[in-house]
């Protein structure tokens, strides 16, 4: 870093002591439009903890439909209204629950909750920054995510139902109002929440990438920053190159519901009578959906790897493994994720050579994810492993990462996957690799850094608890799906019970449902654990856990500014833990090699 950019640094975050310091704040400043990262790291994690229980239950709601599809809900009736009559649901209303529970935990709480949550919180405080590089452009990257939240939610409620065209939104049947209930406003409400989504993702991602580049203390290079930064680094710009795809698709999406273009529409027939839409193509919509859909898979999953990373190696007590190789195969899902989109549309009918190269990609891919996998289990190796509430959920998360990765090889072959295509064997594939991994690798995180956030613990039985209980109730719910996805057991069906091939599964169907309302009542052990502890959680310390990285450096609950006096200056990497030699297991980054003669490595002694 030159004179120029250390001055220019320190002149940021002179001005934000100078704004805390001469500026007090009211109610309003301080906590709803709030421009201190922490406070919108929070903000969004208890919106993604609404959604999370929002699309949980509407889960429930269909897997009720299928593990009993012959049984009347009455009790439901008083909730559901109109949309459950004599005790059965509209089966438009079954294609509104998948089509809202998909959205909901993609989008609202995969992606803005675990993103958001921890970029927010994590970057400033783990790089030695006063905050955000814009707190208004934060805070207005929070309150359109609202807005968005709310416009969504509202769908719920309307007379037409909410989208109904799958989380995917094909055209044309999202592209014609007058196809079924569901493409009529819900369709309209979840396109414009979803297009305030994409804009607030993109002020996030700047925000974050700037703040990455421009505003790390003195010392802190990029091969010193903890993998917890180079995963956000890197979900930012996945985010700020694919997003702007999905933007566009729903822009011209609403240009052909509502103003006679063509887009994705050619040759339509309803009722008999042709439609004048000609030119279109709906695999056009496709193409543009993936390229997002397929980077969103890692804008999901790569900040849990960051978590993870840092959750293992600091109660393993070991250093974490490969750290470059780390960051090399974080660079090289990156880079993957925007060539393999199309193994999404194997059976649309692309030809046969440029679907072998698309699998090709797609296998290719899986060296990166094995590089990460194999990491963690050799920095878990022989380490003098604590098992916290966040490493038991963080252990939990390679094991999901596995499972869910080795059935991704099984789908990447074409051959392979134009028969299992529409199955519940890629229910199970994707809800263990992305869904369930990453909400593994979110409650590591919050165990982890609730000290941080709240300046108090977390019940750390009532966390084991949760864990066991969610951990297995994951493999009961996915591992029979794998299994009739295999004998082809269709998914997005109502009911399948007129279908003598499939009557043979409806044990197993049952017991899916009966696995997936325990796991989903799991969930409320930790929002007890939760909520409870954060007003009557055991006082943290400034450093519970004995951790390297700088956020431990700051107060047992910091104010806006982080550090009250100068910033840290970092001397060496995050995971320098038990260096023999040392005299404790742990050397935070702002210790000089000075102080710790006895434990330096030949290559650092020139350092001290």
């Amino acid at each position: 870093m030159s004179s120029t950019d250390i001055s220019i640094h320190e002149e940021v975050h002179h001005a934000h002591e100078e704004h805390d310091h001469h500026h007090d704040q009211n109610f309003f400043e301080k906590y709803i439009f709030s421009q201190d990262h922490k406070v919108i790291a929070k903000q969004f994690l208890f919106m993604g903890i609404a959604w999370a229980f929002i699309g949980g239950f509407l889960s429930i709601l269909f897997r009720l439909q299928l593990g009993w599809p012959e049984a009347t809900f009455t009790f439901l009736e008083p909730i559901l209204g109109g949309w459950i009559e004599n005790g059965k649901l509209n089966p438009e209303f079954y294609l509104a629950l998948v089509t809202m529970h998909g959205t909901i935990m993609v989008f609202f709480v995969l992606t803005a909750g675990l993103s958001g949550t921890f970029s927010n919180f994590l970057i400033p405080l783990q790089l030695g920054a006063r905050d955000m590089a814009s707190g208004f452009m934060n805070m207005l990257s929070f309150w359109i995510f609202f807005v968005s939240s709310i416009i969504l939610f509202s769908s719920l409620f309307i007379e037409t139902g909410p989208a109904a065209g799958g989380w995917t939104v094909y055209p044309p049947l999202s592209a014609l109002p007058e196809a079924i209930q569901g493409s009529g406003d819900g369709m309209t409400m979840w396109l414009i929440a979803m297009a305030l989504f994409i804009v607030s993702q993109l002020l996030g991602g700047v925000n974050y990438i700037t703040t990455i580049i421009n505003l790390r203390t003195r010392g802190m290079s990029m091969t010193k920053m903890p993998l917890t930064i180079w995963a956000f680094f890197l979900t930012a710009v996945l985010g700020l190159l694919a997003f702007p795809v999905l933007f566009s698709a729903a822009l011209l999406l609403i240009f052909d519901r509502s103003f006679g273009t063509s887009f994705f529409l050619s040759d339509i027939y309803i009722a008999g009578q042709a439609l004048t839409n000609t030119g279109g193509s709906p695999i056009l919509f496709q193409h543009l959906f993936w390229f997002l859909g397929h980077p969103e898979v890692y804008i999901v999953i790569m900040p849990a790897f960051g978590i993870v990373s840092e959750v293992i190696a600091t109660n393993a007590r070991k250093p974490i493994f490969g750290y470059r190789a780390m960051i090399g195969s974080l660079i090289g899902i990156s880079v993957l994720s925007f060539v393999v989109w199309a193994h999404h549309m194997f059976v649309t009918g692309m030809n046969p050579f440029l679907g072998s190269v698309f699998m090709f990609l797609t296998l290719i891919i899986a060296v990166p994810s094995a590089v990460k996998v194999f990491n963690y289990i050799a920095t878990l190796w022989r380490g003098n492993i604590r098992f916290t509430a966040a490493m038991m959920f963080a252990v939990g998360f390679v094991s999901l990462f596995i499972s869910g990765g080795l059935t991704g090889i099984i789908l990447g072959n074409s051959s392979l996957d134009i028969q299992l295509h529409d199955t519940y064997f890629v229910v199970a594939h994707f809800h263990l690799v992305m869904g369930a991994a990453a909400f593994f690798g979110m409650f590591a995180g919050v165990y982890h850094w609730f000290p941080k956030m709240f300046g108090r613990m977390m019940d750390e039985k009532l966390g084991y608890v949760h864990f066991w209980f969610t951990f297995v109730a994951v493999y009961l719910v996915f591992m029979p799906m794998h299994y009739i996805g295999i004998a082809g057991f269709p998914r997005r069906y109502y009911n399948w019970t007129g279908f003598e091939t499939f009557n043979i599964f409806t044990d197993l169907n049952t017991f899916i449902s009966i696995s997936a309302i325990l796991g989903f009542s799991a969930q409320l052990i930790f929002l007890f654990n939760f909520i409870y502890s954060i007003f009557r959680g055991r006082r943290a310390t400034a450093n519970p856990w004995h951790s390297n990285t700088l956020e431990w450096t700051t107060p047992a609950l910091p104010g806006h500014g982080n550090w009250p006096g100068e910033l840290p200056v970092v001397y060496r990497w995050p995971y320098d833990y038990s260096k023999p030699g040392a005299a404790e297991d742990y050397i935070p980054q702002t210790v000089p090699f000075s102080q710790t003669a006895s434990s330096n490595m030949p290559h650092e002694k020139e350092l001290e």
